[in-house]
């Protein structure tokens, strides 16, 4: 990780505050923490659908509103959307059948929740996860340490049911600092045997307010041991808020990387970033 290469590959119009992104197929399934809708762009085409995640959805929802959704993951037959839990509404997962985009169901995850809250020791208004990543039945959600307590975190999830019934295990990270602020996770994706994250430096203990923003940085977590290999800080000035794998040769990653510009303007910035491996 050495080595990297990062360049703004093209701007979507009609999406604010990207926060989650999967890659497949010349698609990009993108969601937005203002946002009611799933979206869906064709890269090639440039064509964009809007698949609803909610009833009467809008691109902007008021912040005491929205259901703040952070975090996106799927498996072969499904796309799964998750709200933060950062507030009271804001404990829904959607899931969507893969291919027709359409709403299979809509999960009240507040015990599950509550009690990644109680098993990590973070108080409710610290709480916030903000990526997810589902493999082999497993669940990795990862907590966001931009609270006043600064917890990051991985909650390591078991469950056929995550309504009400689950496992829990939870591994604490102490991420490395920008700007002399610690940076706080902002999302991951599964690569090979191995989970790429996301951290962002924001000048804030809150969990609701923003803050200014002091770069972000990608590191590697092995599942198996849970532990942190290298870092690379990828932005000084930037809130990179969603990845997800590009392509890959034996020698090279290249990911795609969303932007969170904090703002109403409907319009989102798709980074690609590209690591020597």
């Amino acid at each position: 990780m050495n080595k990297f290469s990062l360049e703004l590959l093209f701007q979507i119009i009609g999406i604010g505050s990207a926060s989650g992104l999967i890659h497949k197929d010349n698609t990009l399934l993108v969601i937005g923490d203002n946002s009611g809708f799933l979206y869906e762009y064709n890269i090639e085409s440039t064509d964009l659908n809007h698949h609803a995640l909610i009833e009467n959805p809008s691109a902007n929802i008021p912040k005491k509103l929205k259901p703040d959704f952070e975090a996106i993951a799927s498996d072969e037959n499904h796309v799964y959307v998750f709200g933060s839990g950062s507030t009271e509404n804001r404990n829904k997962m959607v899931t969507l059948d893969r291919n027709s985009k359409k709403i299979i169901s809509t999960s009240d995850l507040t015990n599950l929740y509550l009690s990644m809250q109680g098993f990590g020791n973070i108080k409710p208004e610290d709480f916030n996860i903000e990526g997810v990543v589902f493999t082999d039945g497993t669940w990795y959600f990862f907590q966001r340490g931009n609270g006043g307590t600064g917890k990051n975190g991985v909650f390591t999830v078991q469950s056929k049911n995550l309504e009400e019934d689950f496992t829990i295990l939870y591994n604490e990270y102490k991420l490395p600092k920008i700007k002399g602020v610690q940076a706080s996770f902002t999302d991951a994706v599964l690569v090979g045997g191995d989970i790429y994250f996301l951290a962002a430096a924001e000048n804030t203990t809150s969990t609701y307010d923003d803050g200014e923003v002091l770069g972000s940085l990608i590191g590697k977590i092995n599942p198996g041991k849970m532990k942190i290999g290298k870092t690379k800080v990828i932005s000084e000035t930037q809130k990179f808020e969603g990845i997800t794998l590009f392509s890959q040769t034996k020698d090279q990653l290249t990911f795609l990387l969303c932007e969170d510009n904090d703002t109403d303007k409907l319009e989102s910035g798709i980074y690609k970033l590209t690591l020597e491996l």
